[in-house]
Parts: C-alpha cells; structure tokens; sequence
C-alpha cells in the first residue's frame, strides 16, 4: 500500500477532530508533490468521509472561523491560526438533464452515502483525483493521478468530465500554464465538441484572470485556448488574430507554423508583460490591467490589416488599428463583465492602453520637437497610469527581439519618456487644472457651456506651459478677455 507524508499545515490538529476520515485531496496533493507546499493558499483542500456536512461544521464549531458559503457543495471554509481550509465531504454530482451542460444542472449528493472513489471519480483530472490520508499517509489514486502528476500530464478523469462542467476546458488550459503540464490529445477532440455558450461571463472571467495572474508564461495556456477551440467559442476578436498576419521586415516573430501573425506577436508580449509587471511588483489589479491590455492591444488588425504599396514594396499595414482595437476590446470587457477589480477601474485603464499603446513610441520618434504639452497630455490621458502605458509600450516592441524574455530592465526608448516627465517635472499633480469654475464664477463668468469652453481653453494654455500658477492663469484668462472685448469694438 503506497503512502506519501504531506506536511499539511495543523496536521494533528485536523487528525484531532476528524481522526482516520480525513483526507488531503485534489489540487492540494498534487502541489504538494509538484512544489513541496500548496500553491497557494486558495489550495488547501480536506476532505471528511464518515460525516454529514453539518456534522462537520459541528465538530469545527468554536476551533476556529467556520464559514458555510459553500454549504450548497457540501464545503465549509475553516480559518485557524491564519490559516484557511476548505473542508468537504465526499459529493457526487447528477445531471437533472442529460441535455444540459450548465454547472447548475446537477443534483448534489452529499455525505456518508458517497465514497472516497465516488468522489474522486467525479473531479476534473486524474491528476486531482488523488487523496492522502491524514493521519498515516495512505493514497488512494483510483484514477492513476501520481502517474498523471510525475508525468507532468494533464487527462481527463471521466469521458462525461467536460460534459459535467465545461469550464474544464478553460481549466486545462490553465493548467497547462500553470503546472507546465502537456494536454492529452484526446482532450482536443472532446474539447472540439464542447459547447462552452452556457458558462457565465464571471466564470470566464476569472478562469481568464487566474490563467493571466497564476502562470510566469501565460502564453503556454492562452494557445491551449487556441488548441481546445476555446477562442473560437469564447473570443472570437482573439480567434481572428491567429490568421491575420503581419510584415515579416516589421514583425519577425512566427507562430507554431512558421507564419508571421498578430497571435504570435501577441502571445509574446503577453509573456513580456507578466514578466515586467513581477519585475515592477505591480499591484493585482494593475497586474491584470496590463495583462489584459497586452492580450487585446492588437485586435483591431483583424480587421484593418491590409496590402499597401510603400516605400517600394508591397506591406501589410493596419492603419487605426488602435482606435478600432478599442470597440473590440471593450466589447470582450463588456462581455466578460469586466468592469473593476478591488476598486481598481480596470475596464477604463485597458482600454486607454489599448488606445495609446503606441504612445510612449511615436513620441520618441519625434523626439526633436518634443515639447512639454506632448509629454503632459500622455501623462494625462493615462490619469494616472502613464507607468502601465511605458510598460505596454515596451512589451510591444520587445516582442520583435530573437531572445524577447531575456532582459533585466528597460530600453532606451522607455528611459528616455521617464526622463522627459522628470525633465518637465510632469505629474498627475503638476497637471492638475489649475483654475477652476469656481474662480470664473467669482470673476462674473456665468456657469453653462461658456464657462466650459473657457476652462478648455485655459487647460490648453496650462499643457502648453502658457502659465504655471493659478494666479498666472487667471492674469491671462483677464487679458484675453480683454483683448477680446477690444476686438468686438
């Protein structure tokens, strides 16, 4: 009989309450085994056999935080000594109808009348269809998982396993990613015949996010999404972008094919980015956005891509595929529901990315007449996340490079941006409107469209380095006034 000591954390106080009948299983086992430890903390899974859900939540009952969210899947959420576990008891899920493939049509059986293999039987992969006894080690792996897992080998658990819930198909892709896992090419054939219309946009939504967050390479999972016909299905803007190509001179990056398209382009960057955002230590939120923005910044080519005669040769040339990016981005946003994360505006930022992600760029270009109004309307059309923008920016260049993941810090062209904000002293702060409705209304200007018109202007002059003070602007806002009323005469 095999058995594997896990070093769960609180492990005798778990065999304490729960005794033989408790069990390390699923995605647990196998990052213990991949990595030593959970993978994170969202990943620390026991199961309970012997027990009914509420006998559980009893016997946990003044130990710890006990949370019964996920009472309805027979889970509930232990927090102790910092710690918080998922604990469950053996579930077998049941179609109410056999035509259906939503994640809500199932029957949910629960407790003392399911065994361990029953349960095992009904997870998404063989390799998280394993399950370590606590107290002494002992593995039950009905389904060849140890196998699946040394062998670095993502296969289904059951034949019915997308057809219960088709979000395994995503999921693969992230574990493909994240485990740097191969997908069993039956898995392909199944996945084609999957329909994928029913699962909700936030379920999407944040298999997307953990694919983009959770892997060092998210590339690996998003061309499995391509593999198991989840673009297709899900994002089609994406879909397009794997047969529109791009000039070779421009763009020497190639696909699995050896063709030059905007997918490859794109899957490297993408890869680019997670790299500069761990290098940066962006926040979550800010992570996402730049992620996101890297993923979609290109999808306008696909459908502005086109043969152009210039500079003596034919080219392929998408002309405002920034602009037209921007509709499509915001249409996959807005499908996925995307709107903030942790109080962060995650939709407006990715699609200002995606607006300027050439910015930072056509500025350098014309680095010979760069003046300070340039510089300060990128800082401000950015609100704030001019930093996401150079990174962007950076990324996308890169991609070009033979070796494109092999740097340590910026170029030339994105340190030459920072210094002209230094250069200029431009800041979210310094670019402030200096003068306001409310210093109008006291110089008798009426509130309405006027005083709107009037401020605009004021603005220009300010991004123009016309004046640096309030008291400056309201002097000129007075002689142009003036000069104004002169002319009338």
């Amino acid at each position: 009989m095999k058995r594997l000591g896990i070093d769960f954390p609180q492990k005798d106080f778990f065999v304490s309450v729960f005794g033989d009948g408790v069990y390390v299983v699923g995605g647990t086992v196998r990052d213990f085994l991949l990595y030593g430890g959970a993978a994170s903390e969202r990943d620390l899974d026991l199961l309970v056999t012997g027990l009914t859900y509420e006998e559980v939540a009893a016997r946990l009952e003044g130990l710890g935080k006990t949370d019964t969210v996920g009472k309805s899947f027979a889970v509930v959420k232990f927090s102790r000594s910092g710690k918080t576990v998922d604990i469950s008891v053996p579930r077998c899920d049941r179609k109410k109808d056999g035509a259906g493939h939503g994640h809500r049509n199932f029957l949910v059986q629960t407790g003392p009348g399911v065994t361990l293999e029953e349960d095992l039987g009904r997870r998404d992969f063989t390799c998280n269809s394993v399950a370590v006894r606590l107290s002494d080690g002992r593995v039950v792996d009905p389904h060849q998982g140890l196998r699946a897992i040394a062998e670095r080998r993502i296969a289904m658990t059951s034949p019915a396993s997308f057809s219960d819930d088709p979000l395994r198909v995503l999921r693969a892709a992230r574990f493909a990613a994240t485990h740097r896992f191969a997908v069993d090419k039956a898995i392909y054939a199944k996945a084609r015949r999957v329909p994928l219309n029913e699962l909700s946009a936030e379920r999407i939504a944040d298999e997307l996010a953990r694919l983009l967050l959770e892997s060092e390479q998210p590339s690996l999972g998003l061309q499995e999404y391509h593999r198991l016909t989840v673009l297709d299905k899900l994002f089609p803007e994406l879909a397009a972008l794997t047969l529109t190509i791009q000039d070779a001179l421009f763009h020497p990056e190639r696909d699995e094919q050896g063709h030059h398209s905007v997918w490859a382009h794109t899957l490297i960057t993408v890869d680019i980015a997670r790299k500069l955002a761990a290098q940066d230590a962006l926040d979550e939120p800010r992570t996402l956005a730049l992620l996101l923005a890297a993923l979609l910044h290109d999808c306008g080519k696909a459908v502005t891509t086109t043969w152009e005669y210039k500079r003596g040769r034919m080219t392929v040339t998408s002309a405002f595929h920034d602009s037209r990016g921007v509709q499509l981005a915001e249409a996959v946003l807005e499908r996925l529901r995307l709107e903030s994360r942790q109080g962060f505006p995650l939709k407006k930022v990715v699609l200002r990315l995606v607006q300027h992600h050439h910015r930072v760029y056509d500025l350098y270009r014309n680095r010979e007449e760069i003046t300070f109004r340039a510089v300060a309307r990128a800082v401000k059309d950015m609100e704030g996340e001019e930093r996401l923008l150079l990174l962007l920016d950076f990324a996308d260049r890169r991609s070009r490079e033979p070796r494109p993941l092999d740097f340590d810090g910026l170029d030339a062209i994105a340190l030459w941006f920072q210094e002209k904000k230094e250069e200029f002293r431009i800041s979210q702060e310094t670019i402030r409107p200096l003068v306001l409705g409310r210093d109008l209304l006291a110089l008798g200007v009426p509130a309405g469209r006027l005083m709107g018109a009037h401020l605009k202007k004021l603005y220009d002059l300010q991004l123009d380095g016309a004046f640096q003070t309030r008291a400056q602007g309201l002097a000129l806002f007075r002689d142009l006034q003036k000069k104004g009323r002169t002319r009338k005469k």
